[in-house]
């Protein structure tokens, strides 16, 4: 027990570490292709800080515990928006694109309407897998194909290496910067593995001797702590003034969770009978609070916001689901 403990812990610290160290490297890398802003949010940091989930998901189902894998997909989706977009509303309010609150959190909502009509019937099975996997690299193909579009028709192209006036003198830093943020996406991505799986002994001992399913540990522990490298970049990036990379970190993890998280894992194990819990308790959650993310961020004109009152409304819900979970638990 004792040993299980010392791991989860010693797995956390090292997951949150090396997330950060990949995020920097991925992020460095787009920065130095020219990537905007929003695209970066989605797919590079979005995917990176979601690496912590999926590697924790693909170990849970290697090792026959994809219930594990499905509470931690599903339970960092609520709390990325419950908790981290709280979190950070709270600390400094988050602008929100017109076109992201009528396209991007829209698809999502539809992405997890979906996912829980494969999921109503109690299984999820190889080819529920696969399709997740294949509408995840769809949607991801039109938002990559989207935003590029939107910044070539922008104004400049947003290359670092345009503005360079004299080509010796700036391309040794560029090519040290891209160097150094490679090493860091590979060395992060290493250390993203073996933490995992650290993690994922851990909780499944500590689930085990308790008689706590591995669901709720999914739900609980592992979600919280895989969903911190999440709250970590949003925080920072909202109060530099980045609330689309914020926003996009949020938007393209829950995505990441939704379908490639739960599809790989049911790829590799599917699971032939889950919880009911999932289907009347976490997803439904999951689809409310996108939708009211939606909802409180709205404006009839201009962009939208979501500002402190709506953060403190997403951490009382937050705290509500924690609450009932511990109820359950006990009952």
């Amino acid at each position: 027990m004792l040993l299980a403990i010392v791991a989860v812990i010693i797995g956390l610290v090292v997951l949150v570490w090396s997330a950060d160290k990949f995020v920097d490297g991925a992020v460095g890398i787009a920065e130095y292709c020219g990537m905007s802003t929003l695209l970066i949010g989605m797919v590079i940091v979005g995917f990176g800080t979601s690496a912590p989930e999926l590697t924790v998901s693909a170990l849970s189902a290697a090792q026959g515990n994809p219930e594990l894998a499905l509470g931690n997909a599903y339970g960092s989706n609520i709390a990325n928006i419950a908790l981290i977009l709280g979190a950070t509303a709270l600390i400094s309010p988050i602008l929100m694109q017109r076109s992201v609150i009528r396209g991007d959190l829209p698809n999502l909502l539809v992405v997890s309407i979906l996912s829980i009509i494969l999921v109503w019937d109690g299984s999820v099975v190889r080819w529920n897998g696969i399709l997740l996997l294949a509408v995840f690299a769809v949607t991801m193909a039109f938002s990559i194909r989207r935003e590029m579009k939107k910044a070539k028709t922008g104004k400049g192209e947003g290359l670092p290496l345009a503005s360079a006036s004299q080509g010796e003198s700036s391309a040794t830093p560029s090519e040290k910067s891209l160097g150094k943020s490679i090493l860091w996406l590979v060395l992060g991505l290493l250390l993203l593995v073996a933490s995992s799986r650290a993690l994922v002994w851990g909780a499944v001992a500590i689930a085990r001797t308790l008689g706590v399913s591995d669901l709720l540990i999914g739900l609980t522990i592992v979600a919280i702590g895989t969903s911190l490298p999440e709250l970590a970049s949003s925080i920072a990036a909202a109060r530099k003034g980045e609330n689309d990379l914020a926003l996009g970190n949020i938007i393209g993890s829950n995505l990441f969770n939704t379908l490639a998280v739960v599809g790989l894992a049911a790829t590799v194990s599917p699971m032939d009978e889950i919880e009911k819990a999932v289907t009347y308790r976490d997803m439904p959650l999951m689809i409310v609070l996108t939708l009211a993310l939606i909802v409180l961020g709205y404006r009839r004109k201009g962009d939208g916001r979501l500002n402190r009152i709506a953060g403190a409304i997403l951490l009382a819900i937050y705290a509500g689901y924690l609450a009932l979970l511990i109820a359950q638990a006990k009952g």
